[in-house]
């Protein structure tokens, strides 16, 4: 079985309401390997009605982003795939992630949100998903008015496949 490096910023992080999927050997293996950085700048923002954390597809602007690094199995890689609706939704691609213990650079899946709307641009760029620093905390699926899709038209310019 494969191994792979994942980068997560946002809900997925120890002690945020996603992280459960990590730790659900259902989904397959995961290990913490540590807190990172992303090497290039990248706007890390907070929007949609639920109030989701996205690292927009925008190299070079925005912050360098801190978030925690996971070895994954093929199935837990599947199954984030499966959480982040990749590719319709996020997009995941290899991108360069620092190590804060060691200071090395290790390639890592990230998931990214392209063809975004260009107001996102706008909203106050972070450097680390905190949700108790957001003022609209974030809405965790079984929480949500409607269980589809839908919100993906709050950030998204094109169409989503649905089904």
């Amino acid at each position: 079985m494969t191994r792979h490096l994942a980068f997560v910023y946002g809900t997925l992080k120890r002690n945020e309401p996603n992280h459960h999927w990590l730790e659900d050997t259902e989904n397959g293996e995961a290990r913490f390997v540590g807190v990172g950085t992303t090497e290039e700048t990248y706007p890390l923002v907070v929007a949609s009605r639920y109030n989701i954390p996205y690292i927009l597809a925008a190299e070079g602007t925005g912050k360098h982003v801190q978030g925690e690094v996971y070895d994954v199995d093929d199935k837990m890689l599947s199954n984030l795939d499966i959480l982040e609706d990749h590719p319709d939704y996020y997009e995941r691609k290899l991108k360069n992630i620092k190590l804060e213990n060691s200071g090395e650079v290790v390639e890592c899946w990230v998931y990214l949100l392209f063809k975004y709307k260009p107001h996102l641009l706008e909203l106050p760029f972070l450097t680390s998903y905190l949700p108790g620093d957001q003022s609209k905390p974030y809405i965790p699926r079984y929480l949500r008015e409607e269980p589809g899709p839908e919100y993906w038209t709050d950030v998204k310019v094109t169409d989503f496949k649905s089904g």
